[in-house]
C-alpha cells in the first residue's frame, strides 16, 4: 500500500496520530506548542516528526517546501478547546478559540484530500453557533464537503463516555460516520489488571480489551499510585461503586460546593470523561485517583505508549488527548472514501 501522508496540528502527545497510523496513514509533521507533549509524541514514534512550535510560525514557505517532497492527503487536529468547554467560563473572546483559522490557513496552503477537526461539543453552541458556522463556511469555501457529529468515544471501543464534536471534510465526497459498536467496555474490563502493583500486571488479562492494550508489554510505565491523606481516603471509602459525594450526608459534600467532586467510577459502565488530573474521579474499588496508566488505558492508549514529563504533565497529556481507538475508527471511515490513490 502506498504511503498516505498526513499532518497533525495541535497534536498533543499523539492520540490522533496513533489512531490514524493504526489505519495506515503516516504522519509527516506534527505540531504543538507544548514541549512535554512533543517529547512524548517523538518518544512513541519511530519517525520523530513532532516539533514544538507556535502554529502561526508555521509559514507558507515551510509548507510549500514540505509539499515539494511528499504529497499530503490529510490534515488532522484538535485546536485548543478551553474557551469552548462547558466546564469553565465559556469565554467567546478567548483568543484560543480562533486558532482554527490558522488550521484553515494551513489547509488552504496544503490542499489535502481531507481534513478532520476534533473539539469539545460546547463549540457548537458558543456565541450562538458562530464558531460552528464559521468553520463550516471556511472549509466549504475551500472545496470540502463538511459534515460534523457529536460522538461518544464509548460507542467506538473506548471504555469512556467522552462526547466530542468531530468535523470531517473531503473534497467532492461526503463523509459518513462509522457505525457504533453493539457493546460498550466497562471500567473494570479496562483496568482491573493494574490495581495491585505499580510496575507489573496484577493478573493475566481479564478481558479482550486488556489483551489488546497489553501488546506483549512486560513492564508497566506511568502507573505510580497516589497516596491521599487519611481523611480523603476515609471519605472516598464511603462512596460506593459508581456513586458520588452527594450520596453522603451533607456535612461531607456541602463544603465542596461542586457536584462532580469525589465521584467513583462505575465498574460496570464506561468511565467518566478522563480530565487533565483535577483529582475528582476515583477508582471503582481503590481509595485513590486512577494512575496515569489507568487513565491512559481508559483513553485507549496501549501500554507500550510511554508518557514523559512530571506526573502532573502526564495526567494533562492523557486528559487532553483524542482516544486513539476513536481516531482509528474515523480514520478507517475516511480511508474507505478516499481510496488508495497516493504516491
Amino acid at each position: 500500500m502506498k504511503n498516505k501522508y498526513i499532518i497533525d496540528l495541535f497534536c498533543g502527545c499523539g492520540g490522533l496520530s496513533k489512531g490514524f497510523e493504526m489505519a495506515g496513514f503516516t504522519p509527516i509533521l506534527a505540531v504543538d506548542f507544548w514541549e512535554d507533549a512533543i517529547k512524548t509524541y517523538n518518544h512513541n514514534h519511530k519517525a520523530k516528526v513532532g516539533i514544538c512550535e507556535d502554529i502561526s510560525k508555521l509559514d507558507n514557505k515551510s509548507l510549500q517546501d514540505l509539499l515539494s517532497k511528499k504529497k499530503i492527503v490529510g490534515i488532522i487536529g484538535g485546536p485548543p478547546c478551553q474557551g469552548f468547554s462547558t466546564v469553565g467560563k465559556r469565554d467567546a473572546e478567548d483568543s484560543r478559540n480562533y486558532l482554527y483559522k490558522e488550521y484553515c490557513r494551513i489547509i488552504d496552503q496544503v490542499k489535502p484530500d481531507f481534513f478532520m477537526l476534533e473539539n469539545v461539543k460546547g463549540l457548537l453552541t458558543l456565541k450562538d453557533g458562530f464558531f460552528k458556522n464559521d468553520i463550516i463556511d471556511h472549509f466549504s469555501r475551500l472545496g470540502y464537503k463538511v459534515v460534523f457529529e457529536v460522538v461518544n468515544a464509548s460507542d467506538y471501543g473506548v471504555p469512556q463516555n467522552r462526547h466530542r464534536v468531530i468535523f470531517v471534510g473531503i473534497k467532492n465526497k461526503k463523509f459518513e460516520f462509522p457505525e457504533k459498536y453493539e457493546t460498550k467496555i466497562s471500567t473494570k474490563e479496562a483496568i482491573s489488571d493494574l490495581i495491585k502493583y505499580e510496575d507489573k500486571y496484577s493478573s493475566l488479562p481479564n478481558s479482550e480489551y486488556q489483551k489488546q492494550m497489553r501488546k506483549d508489554t512486560e513492564k508497566i510505565s506511568n502507573n505510580e499510585f497516589t497516596e491521599h491523606s487519611e481523611n480523603t481516603r476515609e471519605i472516598i471509602d464511603m462512596v460506593k461503586d459508581g456513586g458520588k459525594i452527594s450520596d453522603l450526608p451533607s456535612e461531607y459534600w456541602n463544603i465542596r460546593k461542586y457536584n462532580k467532586a469525589f465521584q467513583r467510577m462505575n465498574s460496570k459502565l464506561p468511565s467518566n470523561t478522563i480530565d487533565t488530573g483535577h483529582r475528582n474521579y476515583f477508582h471503582y474499588s481503590e481509595n485513590r485517583i486512577p494512575t496515569v496508566r489507568e487513565s491512559a488505558r481508559i483513553q485507549s492508549f496501549s501500554d507500550d505508549f510511554v508518557f514523559l514529563g512530571s506526573k502532573t504533565s502526564q495526567y494533562k497529556q492523557v486528559g487532553n488527548a483524542v482516544p486513539p481507538l476513536l481516531a482509528y475508527e474515523i480514520a478507517k471511515a475516511i480511508k474507505r472514501i478516499i481510496g488508495d490513490g497516493n504516491e
